[in-house]
């Protein structure tokens, strides 16, 4: 039986700015949580350098953006049937190959309704040729969770952007 077939859309960045909400389903059974973050390089007092993930500061053109989304399920029962759908914000463009979420199917829109693997995707030309659309044309990504969400066990998924 299905428990939960939740369909969740989150405006990642409004007006460039930080995103950072968390969102409960309405059966209270799945807590969301969105955040935007970047990269940046940090040098330890041995000279090594790492990367480490802070909220977005200020996102400038050419910033990349990392949007992430963290589930959990908050109820005693297997959540079941998960599917989160996170738009590509317009002032952005996906970075190509960047979207992650273990356990999970991912799939891509060019118009926020119909999804499928990028190979799949097509789009026409100026001149009417069907081509199969470029990363930079994806506007949707849907991640369908596989596996059941026991109790108080989160996943998490996310892609990368690039500030246009």
């Amino acid at each position: 039986m299905r428990f939960l077939n939740l369909l969740l859309t989150s405006a990642l960045l409004t007006a460039l700015g930080v995103y950072s909400t968390t969102v409960v389903a309405a059966d209270d059974a799945v807590k969301v949580t969105s955040i935007a973050q970047t990269e940046i390089e940090i040098t330890d007092k041995n000279g090594r350098k790492t990367l480490k993930r802070v909220p977005v500061d200020k996102a400038v053109p050419g910033t990349e953006v990392i949007f992430t989304t963290v589930f959990e399920n908050l109820i005693d029962k297997t959540a079941n049937d998960i599917s989160i759908n996170n738009p590509i914000p317009p002032e952005t463009e996906y970075k190509a190959g960047s979207a992650f979420g273990k356990d999970c199917e991912i799939l891509f829109s060019i118009d926020g309704k119909t999804f499928g693997y990028a190979e799949e995707l097509k789009v026409k030309d100026d001149d009417g040729k069907e081509r199969t659309a470029l990363p930079r044309e994806y506007r949707h990504i849907r991640w369908n969770y596989k596996v059941p969400l026991a109790k108080g066990k989160p996943g998490e998924v996310g892609f990368r952007a690039t500030i246009k």
